[in-house]
This record gives C-alpha cells, sequence and structure tokens, in this order.
C-alpha cells in the first residue's frame, strides 16, 4: 500500500513546474526503481540517471536539476567526492546521499551534511523484501518532495492564473496575502514551573541544529538531563551520539532500557527503538520500546514527549527542531497539558519547518525562536527567568 503525506508543495503543484531529480547511482536496479517511483508522482520527473558522480559532474549544468539523489559508493568519482563539485557549479542543488547501513557509510553522510548536503537516506540491503522495498520509497519521496519545495520553480505566468508574488530567495513562490491575525499562532506563557530536564525532538535538517544547539548549552547539560529524539536508522544514531559528545564536550550515548537519567548527560533515542522515560522507584529511567512506527518514524518524538509527562509532569521544557511530517505536536500538546512549555525552531531557519510548524499552528508553543536564539533562551529559562 502506498503511503503520502499531504503538503503544501503537493497543493501547490498546478502552479509549478515539476521537480527535476537526477539520480546518481552505479546499480541498474536501484536507478531503475528510484526512477520508477519518481515519475509515478505528479509533482517530480527525473531529469537525468546517471551511473557515476563523475557522469553527474559532467552534466549537472546541461541537464540543471532541482535535487539530486547521490549514491556514495561509485566507480570513477565517488558520491562524497563528486557533492562539492556539484554544488560549485548549481549552488542550489538540492542533494540527498544515499548508501547502504554500515557505519562507514554513515560517517560518509555525516560528512556529507557538513559538505553541504541537504540530508541523507538508508539504502535497503534489498529491495526484494517488499516492506523495506516501500519505507525506503516512502522516505525517499518525501524527502526529494519537501527539500525540493525550496527550489519548486514557478511556471511561466501565462501558463497560471496571476498572482501578486512574495518572494523568499530560494523559496516557492507564495501569492501575497494582507495580514491575517490566526489565533492559534497565539504564543503560550512560559511555565512558571522550574524545568527539571530538556526534551528535543528532530527531523530532517536536525543533525546539524542539534549539533549547534548542544555546543551552546552546557551550562543546561550540566545541571539538567538532555534526551533527544532524532529521526534515523541504527547505526546512524550511534555515530550520531558521538558526534554530540565531542560537539557539547559532554557523555552523549544511545538511550540504554531501564538505565537511570541523570543530569551532565545526554540520552539519544537509538534508531529502530522508540525511547520512553518510566519511573523507577523514586528515580527516572530510560525504556525502550519495539512497538510499531509513530508518525511513520521509529524512533518517533511524541512516545518521549507523551511519557516524560508522567515523571516530570509539569517539568519539562522541551523543544521541536527542523523536520518533516507534525511529530512531536501531540506529545507536546501532552507537556503543555502536565504544566511544561515547547519552544519550535522559526521557519527561516529550519531545513524543512514540517515538524516545528505543526507545533506552531497548534497554539503550543512558548517560543518560535531562529535556531541561533534558542540556546541563550534555553540557558535563561534553566538557570529560573521566565521572562
Amino acid at each position: 500500500m502506498s503511503i503520502a503525506l499531504a503538503s503544501p508543495s503537493t497543493r501547490d503543484s498546478a502552479r509549478h513546474e515539476p521537480l527535476r531529480v537526477m539520480v546518481v547511482d552505479d546499480s541498474v536496479v536501484i536507478r531503475g526503481l528510484i526512477g520508477r517511483w519518481i515519475e509515478a508522482e505528479p509533482d517530480m520527473v527525473v531529469a537525468a540517471s546517471l551511473r557515476t558522480g563523475l557522469d553527474a559532474v559532467n552534466q549537472v549544468e546541461r541537464v540543471n536539476p532541482d535535487v539530486a539523489v547521490l549514491d556514495i559508493e561509485m566507480p570513477d568519482l565517488d558520491g562524497i567526492a563528486a557533492l562539492p563539485q556539484l554544488l560549485a557549479k548549481k549552488r542550489d542543488l538540492v542533494v540527498i546521499m544515499a548508501s547502504t547501513l554500515t557505519r562507514r557509510n554513515a560517517e560518509i553522510s555525516f560528512k556529507a551534511l557538513s559538505l553541504g548536503a541537504s540530508d541523507y537516506i538508508p539504502k535497503p540491503e534489498s529491495t526484494r523484501e517488499p516492506a523495506a522495498a516501500e519505507t525506503f520509497r516512502h522516505d525517499l519521496i518525501q524527502k526529494i518532495r519537501h527539500l525540493g519545495a525550496k527550489v519548486r520553480r514557478p511556471v511561466p505566468a501565462a501558463a497560471s492564473p496571476p498572482l501578486a508574488p512574495a518572494f523568499d530567495r530560494g523559496l516557492a513562490l507564495r501569492p501575497a496575502l494582507a495580514p491575517v491575525a490566526h489565533p492559534q499562532l497565539l504564543r503560550r506563557a512560559f511555565s512558571t514551573q522550574a524545568p527539571r530536564a530538556l526534551l528535543i525532538g528532530a527531523s530532517t535538517g536536525g543533525p546539524q541544529a542539534l549539533m549547534a544547539l548542544v555546543s551552546e548549552i552546557g551550562p543546561v547539560i550540566d545541571r539538567f538531563p538532555v534526551l533527544i529524539t532524532q529521526h534515523m536508522p541504527p547505526t546512524f544514531t550511534t555515530i550520531l551520539a558521538e558526534h554530540l559528545a565531542r560537539a557539547s564536550h559532554r557523555p552523549a550515548h544511545e538511550g540504554v532500557d531501564g538505565e537511570l537519567i541523570k543530569p551532565g548527560r545526554i540520552y539519544l533515542a537509538p534508531g529502530g527503538r522508540h525511547m520512553r522515560v518510566v519511573r523507577q522507584g523514586a528515580h527516572a529511567a530510560i525504556a525502550l520500546d519495539d512497538g510499531p512506527p509513530v508518525n511513520f518514524c521509529k524512533p518517533a518524538v511524541d512516545p518521549l514527549f507523551a511519557s516524560a509527562t508522567e515523571v516530570w509532569q509539569g517539568g519539562i521544557l522541551a523543544v521541536v527542531l527542523t523536520g518533516m511530517g507534525s511529530d512531536g505536536m501531540r506529545g507536546g500538546k501532552e507537556i503543555v497539558a502536565a504544566g511544561g512549555s515547547v519552544i519550535a525552531q522559526d521557519e527561516a531557519t529550519s531545513v524543512v519547518w514540517g515538524m516545528p510548524g505543526a507545533a506552531t499552528h497548534a497554539g503550543i508553543c512558548a517560543a518560535v525562536l531562529p535556531l541561533g536564539q534558542i540556546a541563550p533562551k534555553l540557558i535563561q529559562l534553566f538557570a529560573g527567568v521566565r521572562s
């Protein structure tokens, strides 16, 4: 069964040319599979299907794609070597790195993010297993659609009704509308209860955002536990935890079932399992859950957020960072209902304003801030300043 998520770019597809996607992979089977998936979507087309990174570099200017799905391991020129050359020739190209699920490839994917790749996607070990292939298809199509939305090309004016355009650099064409009051976007006051734990949820663009955030919140980590759910598969979360430890200069590791939660540490939900908070005597502890995906994700943010309220009640400060979908919104509602507070990353600094946008539109946020302003605000709130 095909799973599709509603998205603004899908709804607006009549006003835009299809996204042009360049598929670069040395496997003819993978190229054919991805190509068929893309051509089946109404808002995207295969602009080129190429075997090597060298082919991609040589043809990118002629093909002029919006999005490139770039394999890591290829002959002549591999993905990580081709990436900076592609971006040098087409600065606004959205590049999604694709790799098999190995530690080496996960490390390379993280390096690619630092070199300008927009996202990564793990390829299944075998596309013959229907569930694995469908998950790969769903995730890839959503990443292409949502990341490509920022570079989507407007159709020529003659082909669509005239609009009064309002342009944001690199973003899709939007109709200019008169200011409208949106009661659901009103901010809540921050909780009067002192926070006892920091919870963070993230997805697309999350690794970069998390690295920037934890590097600036040392005073918070030193006194309080930090629990993070980032949408990521196994192996990738292991490496992300290592990167978080280096960025924060504090202990960071994947949560272990049954371990007590202590201040001074960062706990990351392991790939493929939900991480929850439970009470163990007088202490809070980690509980790992092998249940079904939530919001198409495993791990998911909602289980972490919702379960934490049963232990810390209103003593929770949660942050929803960049990501697709709406994960974290329902759990955020439970945090607010229990007396806690939620902060969302703003649209301008988010790679995809799905998760933080959903929390914002749900009216549960006490603040919606650029990424660079979140750390100072957290330090202030955990120090007891509520303004």
